[in-house]
């Protein structure tokens, strides 16, 4: 089991309604351990076991956030 931390640099700040939706969202995918939204910057503790950055990023914008940096 690999305990990895990731960090994402949102292209506009988190409202906290927007913090709370990709909390819970991102909570779904399996090995998601912690979220963490502080205005544009995104926090994900997972289990690389369960789940991918990639994984990660792909739901961050599927969910409609611009991610800085993104391909």
């Amino acid at each position: 089991m690999a305990h990895l931390s990731t960090y994402f640099s949102l292209e506009h700040p988190a409202s906290s309604h927007d913090a709370k939706e990709l909390k819970r969202e991102l909570d779904t995918l399996p090995g998601v351990t912690s979220v963490s939204v502080s205005g544009e910057r995104l926090a994900v503790d997972y289990d690389s076991t369960g789940v991918r950055r990639e994984d990660i990023r792909q739901k961050v914008q599927s969910l409609g956030f611009g991610i800085q940096g993104a391909e």
